[in-house]
């Protein structure tokens, strides 16, 4: 199948990689050149600008950070789409913007879907990623060969929009779980245990978690290597925050971890990883 795949970062780039080792010809854009330059090395053609990527596709991908990124990727390339095409932003973004876009480009006879996606760069690369999908079923089913090359477990979840609605939801269990991995190493280190055996412990219990089990030993470890950026869950417990205030909701563990990320990033974690929001619990929780 010809493929265009547009953004090559931390995310995209091994997804793209899923795609040509499943035997289908990609061609990739990236705004910053050189992390799409990279890619040819795995069998991608390279292109300069995001309307040759998709050109002659069948099926065009956007990775890209946030909603104005995806708003302005989708106004390059739609002089370039022709009827029949398909277009899957596999991106976090605000609900609202996806239906928007999907409603503009099927007038021009274009199926879209939103299909956000969890399991960090390891999910990425090892094709383990949750697919959450938003759109027209007929759409779903064309691009399900495609999602089973990149992720386990891929859900069609109703209409344009519902794919980005559920992967907030996830967030919002990702950074609460995540907070509760990093307050439980806290507390066993000041309690003298050994922080490996503890998350070895209740890992195997009903505290086990993802985060625990996966970040966990990198906050014991002071590892913070970015698998997910700071940056980019403060942008996507915004969005939620959006959405929350739509639909007249308070959620106090948001707010919560809304802050904490906050914080880490003035500590100047914003490039590390999720595991960095352990950085801010060092400050807080050390305050007598």
């Amino acid at each position: 199948m010809e493929i265009g795949w547009i953004g090559t970062g931390i995310m995209g780039a091994p997804m793209a990689r899923r795609l040509i080792g499943g035997g289908h010809r990609v061609r990739v854009f990236n705004r910053s050149p050189e992390k799409a330059r990279v890619m040819a090395a795995d069998g991608a053609l390279v292109t300069v600008e995001a309307a040759a990527c998709v050109a002659g596709a069948e099926i065009v991908f956007i990775m890209v950070p946030d909603t104005p990124d995806v708003e302005a990727t989708v106004a390059k390339i739609e002089p370039a789409l022709k009827a029949g095409q398909l277009v899957i932003d596999m991106s976090t973004i605000a609900p609202a913007a996806e239906r928007a876009i999907a409603t503009r480009l099927k007038a021009r006879g274009v199926d879209y879907l939103d299909a956000p996606v969890s399991g960090g760069d390891v999910g990425a690369r090892d094709g383990t990623l949750a697919i959450m999908v938003g759109g027209e079923a007929a759409a779903f089913e064309r691009a399900r060969p495609l999602f089973e090359l990149m992720g386990k477990r891929i859900t069609h979840m109703g209409a344009s929009g519902a794919g980005q609605m559920t992967k907030l939801a996830n967030q919002i269990a990702v950074a609460l779980a995540l907070e509760a991995a990093a307050e439980a190493i806290k507390f066993a280190r000041a309690g003298g245990l050994d922080p490996s055996r503890v998350v070895e412990a209740i890992g195997a219990g009903a505290a086990a978690s993802w985060q625990l089990s996966n970040l966990g030993p990198k906050i014991i470890a002071g590892d913070y290597r970015p698998g997910f950026f700071i940056k980019l869950i403060r942008k996507d417990l915004r969005l939620v925050a959006e959405a929350a205030r739509e639909s007249g909701l308070a959620l106090p563990g948001l707010s919560l971890m809304a802050s904490m990320f906050n914080s880490a990033a003035v500590l100047g974690h914003d490039l590390d990883g999720t595991q960095a929001v352990a950085a801010a619990l060092d400050r807080l929780a050390d305050v007598q």
